[in-house]
């Protein structure tokens, strides 16, 4: 019998050698049992360019069972008086850096970036995610309800992102958005030529990066067809190596490419490398100068993870314009805010207004039924999960944020957050309020911090 990848007993993929080695370390999440939900006359934002008054959404068995006037109320549930407040999906957050740099934020617990080497694509950003980071639920208290957990930026290959439900766990692994699949994190830029630059190897410029990302293509290529040989004729198996195993994935269509890349000229050449290799980038993140590049990025099918206003911080971040995501959107590109911050992940609906006004001002004819698309449809779809949750459609995961208001003014609150139809955060309830196993005798039952001593 053929073995996957290394010999164990474990069935090669059908169709190939399994590079992305899903089932190593498979999701165990289970959404708790939900009593089905109706809420009513609320004004709802599909994610689909729809914008929806007075209208009804029905949560039954942790999926979205109807969209509709008058539907009727079930028997046993829950029911949410919508009047004068907005439904939107979950936001998804396509680079985060939670539980990987946890708070608080100590050299002990500082797990993102593998700075040991330029290609560190071995490593997984899971292995590091402690998930008792008290950012999690500030984060659910936002709206979040899906993002991705990646490496650092220091390495030419980081690593395997992760992408995750916003729900308590006691492991990782209770935490994996099932069937989501993996991403490789990489970076072009500064980053990698700054911090390997003094060593005297490889990368110190950026022909050096790109030297660095095409030699170690031109390996993960011959490591491929070592296995797809073995597959097909038998034989002895090669060796494994865990480096090559993730490049592979990605050159079999299985893994991700999420790149860190600011300039224009820069994700223009990591386009022309995907294409010498044949791989797919997903997304381009930060991507300041995405908006000089926007009609290339729609031609690869790349999508952009951009700051609304974020600039100016390195040479590289600063031919900024706020226009940004409006500009790459209206060039029939996949735009999306994103945070890579702890604080920035909790207001990320903030931050998509910034980016609409921003773009209004400079013209473009953008409102709230197609900006949310920013932060839910769009970065569903750069982390191949568009299929079944980013929308407010029927059949998809009943993962929605009910908002006392306009979610794009500053004065809106997350109230509800539903995961799979499980209310996981209310801001009137606070049992309905989670907090992390970390904080138990720091804060009391009503999340209040407790004086020195543990007791009142």
């Amino acid at each position: 019998m053929l073995t996957a990848c290394g010999g164990d007993d474990k069935d090669v993929a059908a169709d190939g050698p399994d590079f992305a080695r899903q089932g190593d370390f498979p999701s165990t999440y289970q959404p708790d049992e939900a009593a089905p939900v109706l809420i009513r006359g609320a004004t709802v934002l599909t994610g689909t360019g729809e914008k929806l008054l007075n209208t009804d959404l029905l949560l039954k068995d942790g999926k979205i069972a109807a969209i509709g006037d008058k539907l009727k109320a079930p028997r046993k549930g829950l029911v949410v008086e919508g009047a004068g407040k907005w439904v939107t999906p979950g936001i998804i957050d396509v680079h985060s850096h939670l539980g990987d740099y946890p708070a608080p934020a100590i050299e002990s617990s500082q797990d993102g970036n593998e700075m040991t080497s330029p290609n560190t694509a071995q490593v997984w950003a899971e292995h590091s995610v402690w998930t008792q980071d008290p950012q999690f639920a500030l984060a659910l208290a936002g709206g979040v309800t899906t993002l991705q957990i990646l490496p650092g930026s220091a390495n030419l290959f980081g690593g395997r992102g992760v992408t995750l439900k916003n729900v308590p766990g006691r492991s990782v692994q209770d935490m994996k958005f099932p069937g989501a699949p993996y991403g490789l994190k990489m970076a072009c830029g500064e980053n990698p030529k700054r911090v390997y630059g003094g060593k005297g190897s490889l990368p110190s410029t950026r022909m050096g990066n790109v030297a660095g990302y095409r030699q170690a293509w031109i390996e993960a290529a011959a490591y491929k067809e070592k296995w797809e040989n073995y597959y097909i004729n038998g034989g002895d198996a090669p060796d494994r190596d865990l480096q090559m195993e993730t490049l592979a994935g990605v050159l079999n269509g299985d893994i991700l490419v999420h790149n860190h890349c600011y300039r224009g000229e820069e994700m223009a050449i990591m386009m022309d490398i995907a294409r010498e290799f044949d791989f797919q980038i997903s997304t381009f993140h930060h991507a300041v100068e995405a908006y000089k590049v926007a009609d290339l990025l729609a031609e690869n099918n790349v999508c952009a993870a951009m700051w609304a206003d974020w600039w100016g911080f390195k040479h590289e971040a600063f031919d900024m314009t706020e226009a940004n995501i409006a500009i790459v959107d209206q060039a029939k590109a996949c735009a999306m805010i994103h945070s890579d911050s702890a604080v920035g992940i909790q207001h990320l609906n903030e931050e998509t207004a910034k980016a609409m006004v921003a773009g209004q001002r400079a013209g473009f004819e953008i409102q709230p039924r197609h900006a949310v698309t920013w932060m839910t449809r769009n970065p569903a779809r750069a982390l191949g999960i568009d299929d079944v949750t980013g929308t407010l459609e029927k059949g998809k995961m009943a993962d929605v944020v009910v908002w006392s208001s306009n979610p794009f003014s500053v004065y809106a609150k997350a109230e509800q957050v539903f995961i799979d139809g499980v209310l996981m955060y209310d801001r009137n309830d606070p049992a309905r309020q989670p907090h992390s196993d970390f904080e138990l005798g720091i804060l009391d039952a009503e999340g209040e911090r407790l004086p020195e001593g543990g007791e009142r």
